[in-house]
């Protein structure tokens, strides 16, 4: 395998499965490891679960040079930090490159996943919260029904 996505969020869930992440990582020895995280706006709504692309865009564009978007960057920022240094730990021998992308996450992942022509995505099997899984299904499900290369959900 020569490159490798793994998507990444501040869950606890993500941070235990992480290490199940840099194992596959040393067995596979992949040139490249993508980490993508997606931007979600803050709350405890549904909101940015029922904004179309359309929406979704306009409300980013708003948000552009805002404090509330420099908060989200410099999140993404600790987050993705975090991930990198682990990796780095466990398999320094590879390149990671770190990517911070706003939206639905999960079509974000199968995007992102053919744009850099990845061979695996890896992605935990729960999410933040329970109502994203009864509402929307989770984001993994969603990953791998759609996907078009191989999707490993790791728990």
């Amino acid at each position: 395998m020569k490159k490798i996505l793994i998507a990444v969020d501040d869950t606890k869930a993500t941070r235990e499965i992480f290490s199940k992440c840099t194992k596959i990582c040393k067995c596979m020895a992949p040139e490249k490891v993508f980490l993508l995280y997606v931007e979600k706006f803050e709350g405890r709504s549904f909101m940015t679960d029922l904004l179309g692309d359309a929406e979704l865009k306009t409300l980013q564009d708003v948000l552009e040079g805002t404090e509330y978007q420099e908060a989200l960057d410099k999140k993404a920022e600790t987050i993705l930090s975090y991930y990198i240094k682990a990796l780095e730990k466990e398999t320094p021998q590879i390149s990671v490159q770190a990517m911070v992308k706003g939206g639905h996450p999960a079509e974000l992942i199968v995007e992102t996943a053919k744009e850099e022509d990845v061979s695996m995505i890896l992605v935990g099997s729960r999410g933040q919260r329970a109502g994203d899984r009864l509402f929307m299904g989770s984001v993994s499900r969603e990953v791998a029904n759609t996907a078009d290369r191989p999707v490993l959900i790791v728990k």
